[in-house]
């Protein structure tokens, strides 16, 4: 029984609720708690001791990331599998990252808005849109500088972008709080606190062994993403700012999953996965904190939404490269297009609205002048109307719909 409960890893206040046969659940638990502590793994973080356990499951999904998000993919068409070759993919992967990420947090707006805005770049209405902008800045400049090592001022600047122009007070922008007033509560129960942070006086500390941390690979042996989950959670743990840590300590694994090679995290909205059950999201922390710091939890809950996570972004590799065959048959038999023109032609056709230069500079990740002259020349060829906003060129489809038979 003790095998089969920790199999699962149940918590204390889950494990009270089992059907035990007749066992006493606390004589059961003291059994378990052995169990775990004999084969735990150790991490020493400056006053504390966190330990954790792998699981079968979590060694389950730990070979499918191996073996899925930091090799080779399968998909239907090998010759585009290559990382470099979905450069276009990642766009839409990295604004649901964004947005997902800030809605966690509390921003207000629905995701088709919200990506809207950010294909258009247009500029944020209101708060809520203003920490989508921002989580999307922050995604993008970790994945560019996904081999730099953490320091102190980069944790700053980070937290300066991701929280820019959304908290009560400017200067708290990439600054790290200055008192112990800082809980972490129940929004609803003023009275119910679920974790003190610890002194303000000691963050720049922590951060730095935290920094050391993430960039020493000479240490003892841990798993990439076990190590990944533990930053994520260290940051939440230490909560160095008065607000936007969560966030941050997304973004930070993200990067730290790039930086070891697991480049279809690139294309991963994990944090869609955590938005969808974010009830059991803050549960992870709790028990892992009620727990004697048993990151057990936390690192089990983080692998499934990985999973999850990785199962989707195959199942939209897949969507695309079948819109891009599709594209590819529209070129064959308008040959005045290029293979480009030809996805942007579809792109604007399924869209079913005007479209800007800007959002198609977005999309396929080309440069603003080369998004224009794509447009203009399938405007020229009598495939698109061109209409004015004010200043903004605008283009609509002007092609017989039944001839593309899009997917």
């Amino acid at each position: 029984m003790v095998k089969r409960f920790n199999a699962s890893y149940l918590h204390w206040d889950e494990l009270r609720y089992k059907d035990t046969a007749g066992v006493d659940p606390e004589v059961l638990w003291a059994l378990m708690k052995m169990s775990r502590r004999n084969s735990a793994k150790k991490i020493r973080f400056k006053d504390w001791v966190f330990q954790y356990n792998i699981t079968d499951d979590a060694l389950r999904i730990l070979h499918i990331l191996d073996s899925g998000a930091g090799g080779s993919l399968e998909i239907p068409e090998p010759g585009v599998r290559a990382a470099r070759k979905m450069d276009r993919y990642i766009v839409s992967s990295l604004m649901e990252e964004a947005i997902a990420s800030s809605q966690i947090e509390g921003a207000v707006t629905t995701t088709k808005v919200a990506k809207e805005m950010l294909k258009a770049q247009r500029n944020p209405r209101n708060v809520s849109e203003q920490m989508i902008v921002n989580s999307y800045v922050v995604m993008k400049r970790l994945k560019e500088n996904k081999s730099e090592n953490l320091n102190i001022e980069l944790i700053r600047d980070l937290h300066g972008k991701i929280t820019y122009k959304t908290l009560k007070s400017p200067v708290y922008e990439g600054a790290f709080r200055d008192d112990d007033q800082t809980v972490v509560g129940d929004p609803l129960e003023i009275e119910k606190v679920y974790h003190v942070p610890p002194d303000h006086w000691k963050i720049e500390s922590y951060l730095q062994e935290l920094c050391d941390f993430a960039n020493n690979e000479d240490q003892d042996f841990i798993h990439p993403l076990i190590k990944g989950i533990a930053i994520h959670f260290l940051i939440g743990y230490i909560h160095p700012f008065v607000d936007g840590n969560g966030r941050l300590a997304r973004a930070l694994f993200y990067w730290y999953a790039l930086r070891n090679d697991y480049w279809l995290f690139e294309y991963m909205a994990i944090s869609k996965m955590i938005k969808e059950s974010r009830g059991r999201y803050s549960m992870a922390y709790l028990f892992t904190e009620s727990d004697d710091n048993d990151l057990t939890y936390f690192m089990d809950y983080n692998l499934r939404c990985m999973e999850g996570a990785l199962k989707n972004v195959k199942e939209y590799i897949q969507r695309k490269q079948q819109e891009q065959r599709d594209a590819f048959k529209l070129a064959a038999s308008l040959p005045d297009l290029s293979s480009r023109q030809a996805e942007i032609l579809k792109y604007i056709i399924k869209s079913g609205r005007p479209v800007s230069i800007k959002e198609i500079s977005t999309m396929f990740d080309v440069v603003y002048e080369t998004a224009r002259t794509d447009l203009l020349d399938l405007a020229e060829k009598g495939h698109l109307d061109v209409s004015r906003d004010r200043k903004k060129m605008l283009f609509t489809e002007h092609f017989d719909r039944n001839r593309l038979n899009p997917a």
